[in-house]
């Protein structure tokens, strides 16, 4: 009888909380009717794959992490349409199609995101890894890319044109868009208003890039690593502040004139959060994109509530992949939006936990590991 798990791969394995990644030989469950088997080029490294690796966030243990994958098609079952074997793709998140939020345009909210995305396994409940009689789970974003091949949905793979650098697009999948899509498409920063980003790793400087494509015309920084704070100057900020300054908010008020019309809070740092909101001025809107640990919660003054100022959470930044990524890397053939520039390549898979020890400790922006050639 044939083996349901035929496919022999190499993969990066979470084996449990503070674990440093295991390279080892795996075997992957063939496609199924609605999936895509992606030979993975590269895979980005972010905060969301650490958090999982240390138990932060709801996944099962062991498992193949990596959300931002980008590849050539392998392999397709018998009902996907979307792309062909050779295609070059990009994966991002997943969701279900048929849920309200997901009806309405809003995918990143589905109501399935949770069972999707961190369950470590298909919806159906089967698991597509093994390593021998050991059940290992993956189907992490429908991808689990941290590995030489990966299992995608047909839902959450993007075919990109063979002329753009394919290694490099990995953190659009996740990190970008959800900066970009956070200034574009949630908070629709206007031209000629005032911005401001706490936190310049990949999300806050991509979302620096989006604001100034937008036409913000005063976008601030903040951040604790000089080099950081000097990276976003150069990408489109036009003032940088230290986040630990004591007098921050104070700062803030008198580089934009009284007040933000936006701010972005990357951090998930309840301090942080509060001092992002209470910087606005009347009507202005404060977005919250870092993650932070359950039970986290802020204090704000129900009076500066009262006064217009808005917040709120947003996941993926409001986008919609396969409509959204196109834009973004239009501006990136049009030399607008050099979301290049925040990427560290590591040169194999071996790599990883360097490369992840680079990133925890502000070393890179954007690690992202060369997995194969194009």
């Amino acid at each position: 009888m044939a083996s349901a798990f035929p496919i022999s791969i190499r993969a990066a394995v979470a084996r449990g909380p503070k674990q440093p990644f295991s390279i080892e030989n795996l075997s992957l469950a063939q496609p199924k009717h609605d999936e895509v088997l992606v030979r993975i080029v590269s895979t980005g490294i972010c905060h969301t794959d650490i958090a999982t690796r240390d138990g932060l966030l709801p996944s099962p243990h062991p498992i193949v992490l990596g959300h931002e994958g980008t590849g050539v098609v392998e392999a397709v079952g018998s009902q996907v349409s979307k792309v062909s074997v050779g295609d070059h793709v990009i994966m991002s998140y997943s969701s279900c199609g048929t849920c309200r939020n997901c009806s309405h345009g809003k995918p990143s909210y589905c109501a399935s995101h949770r069972a999707i995305n961190f369950a470590g396994q298909r919806l159906d409940g089967t698991t597509t890894h093994r390593k021998a009689e050991e059940v290992i789970y993956g189907s992490y974003f429908q991808q689990s890319s941290f590995a030489t091949h990966a299992l995608a949905g047909e839902r959450n793979v993007l075919r990109v044109s063979k002329d753009l650098p394919l290694a490099t697009l990995a953190p659009l999948g996740c990190g970008v868009q959800t900066g970009a899509g956070a200034v574009l498409n949630t908070l629709k920063v206007s031209a000629g208003s005032t911005f401001a980003v706490f936190g310049c790793g990949a999300v806050g400087l991509s979302a620096i890039m989006a604001a100034k494509v937008a036409g913000a015309t005063n976008i601030v920084a903040v951040d604790l690593h000089p080099s950081r704070l000097t990276l976003a100057k150069e990408l489109g900020a036009h003032h940088s502040v230290v986040g630990n300054s004591s007098n921050l908010m104070e700062q803030l008020k008198e580089l934009t004139s009284g007040g933000l019309d936006f701010s972005l809070d990357t951090t998930g740092n309840p301090k942080i959060l509060k001092i992002a909101f209470e910087s606005l001025r009347t009507l202005g809107v404060c977005a919250l994109v870092g993650g932070s640990p359950p039970g986290s919660q802020v204090s704000l003054d129900m009076l500066s509530v009262l006064l217009g100022r808005t917040l709120r959470g947003i996941i993926q930044g409001d986008s919609v992949s396969q409509t959204f990524l196109p834009q973004l890397i239009d501006l990136y053939r049009q030399g607008r939006f050099p979301f290049d520039r925040l990427v560290t390549f590591y040169d194999s898979l071996n790599d990883i936990n360097r490369a992840v020890e680079d990133s925890e400790s502000g070393k890179v922006i954007k690690p992202v590991i060369r997995v194969s050639n194009p």
